[in-house]
């Protein structure tokens, strides 16, 4: 999909290095011959705003990324709990109902379940029951990415920068493969 706006959703954005991690991946974009949309590299004028209003004015500026681009990749790797983080997941739900294909990666290899209960029980520490469909994640973003025909990536990995982009780039040429 030459010439494609990628809108890179994650939890990148909260890592230390998060602007060269942006950086490194719309350069891979554009080795790709895509525009990579990094929801950091909007021109926000956030000084003097209360923090509620901060938080707005990020999300509108996202959805105003999202709106722009033909795609989503994004890091679904688990972030502050045993699932992909919430915003991402929000991302990715955002750009199916517009239509749009959505790809993930992971570097947890493990399944969804096994990451809640490592021993195969069905429910878990609250009585809860844990979904078992052999998925890395929640059904409702696997099948999300499944039916607008992207994929997901897993691969058991240190969650370091190179890791992710060696991963991310395995992912843009998938992507480059399927339109040729």
């Amino acid at each position: 999909m030459p010439n494609a706006k990628i809108y890179l959703a994650g939890p990148d954005v909260f890592w230390p290095n998060a602007r060269e991690a942006g950086r490194a991946k719309v350069d891979l974009c554009k080795r790709y011959g895509c525009e990579g949309l990094f929801p950091l590299d909007t021109e926000l004028e956030l000084a003097g705003l209360p923090p509620y209003e901060s938080g707005l004015a990020i999300f509108r500026a996202n959805i105003g990324l999202m709106q722009r681009a033909d795609l989503v990749i994004a890091n679904m790797t688990p972030f502050r709990g045993p699932s992909m983080d919430v915003g991402t997941a929000f991302e990715l739900g955002y750009m199916t109902a517009r239509g749009k294909p959505v790809w993930g990666y992971t570097l947890d290899g493990r399944l969804y379940a096994d990451r809640i209960a490592a021993d195969g029980a069905d429910t878990d520490a609250d009585g809860l029951t844990i979904e078992r469909f052999d998925m890395a994640d929640n059904l409702m973003m696997v099948g999300a990415i499944e039916d607008s025909g992207g994929a997901l990536l897993t691969e058991a990995a240190e969650h370091s920068l190179d890791t992710h982009l060696s991963l991310f780039e395995k992912v843009l040429r998938l992507i480059m493969r399927r339109v040729e």
